[in-house]
């Protein structure tokens, strides 16, 4: 495994983290036995960078992560969670970065991860109603509360990155990057994550299975025509 720092003074974290939210949300059933063999192995094998999120379930996903969390040594694991929506009873979900939001969100993510302080937090989405200025103080306050280590943002802009990036350093960026999701290589995004010294942590960098749909097909071919191949007559042009 190969390692990178994350942000300009966090730790060392694994280059291929494991984002855990097929494991309980949005890519069809799910085994939570599977799951938890997954996270021991991908321990086994050397990582340590674990992504889950509130809204992955939601709450599901960090409640099983949590369950994992219960079984290591808290300092095996570096652990990234996401705030920033508005779940109501009903199942209606609205964006929401307010900084009672942010306080809210922490305390029911710590809870169900089951530690007392969340590695990297993470603003899921941008919220258009408040001034990231704003959601990144409230953020900082977790900060030194001991709540939270680092702070990150998902899919948010250049200019954004630099306004939050004046309140309070920000560690990472996560945005899609993939052969298929490659805007944030021109439109300022990547630039922006080196010179403010920004950790970019892409998410689908496979294509949301994509690559994975894709090899299979040509495996499944190439299974195919060696079947043909086996099935010609020797000594001569193929039987018609």
């Amino acid at each position: 495994m190969e390692y990178r720092a994350l942000g300009q003074k966090g730790p060392q974290v694994c280059a291929l983290g494991l984002g855990c939210m097929g494991m309980s949300f949005a890519y069809g059933p799910t085994d939570e036995a599977e799951s938890l063999r997954v996270l021991r192995r991908y321990l086994e094998l050397g990582g340590n960078f674990l992504d889950t999120a509130e809204i992955y379930g939601p709450y599901k996903n960090e409640e099983l992560l949590g369950r994992f969390l219960r079984e290591v040594p808290r300092d095996r694991v570096v652990v990234a969670t996401k705030f920033g929506f508005r779940i109501d009873p009903n199942g209606t979900r609205s964006v929401d970065s307010s900084p009672e939001n942010v306080a809210r969100a922490c305390e029911g993510s710590l809870r169900r991860l089951g530690i007392e302080t969340i590695d990297l937090y993470y603003q899921h989405r941008v919220d258009p109603k408040v001034p990231i200025e704003e959601t990144v103080g409230a953020m900082a306050k977790l900060v030194s509360a001991g709540k939270v280590r680092m702070l990150g943002l998902s899919e948010a802009g250049p200019e954004t990155l630099r306004r939050a990036a004046k309140v309070h350093p920000i560690a990472a960026l996560q945005s899609e990057y993939s052969l298929w999701s490659r805007e944030v290589e021109t439109n300022g995004v990547l630039a922006t994550c080196r010179e403010l010294g920004i950790t970019f942590i892409p998410y689908s960098p496979l294509g949301r299975g994509d690559v994975r749909r894709r090899f299979e097909k040509r495996r499944l071919r190439c299974r195919q025509d060696r079947r043909l191949e086996i099935r010609r007559p020797s000594g001569g042009p193929q039987a018609r």
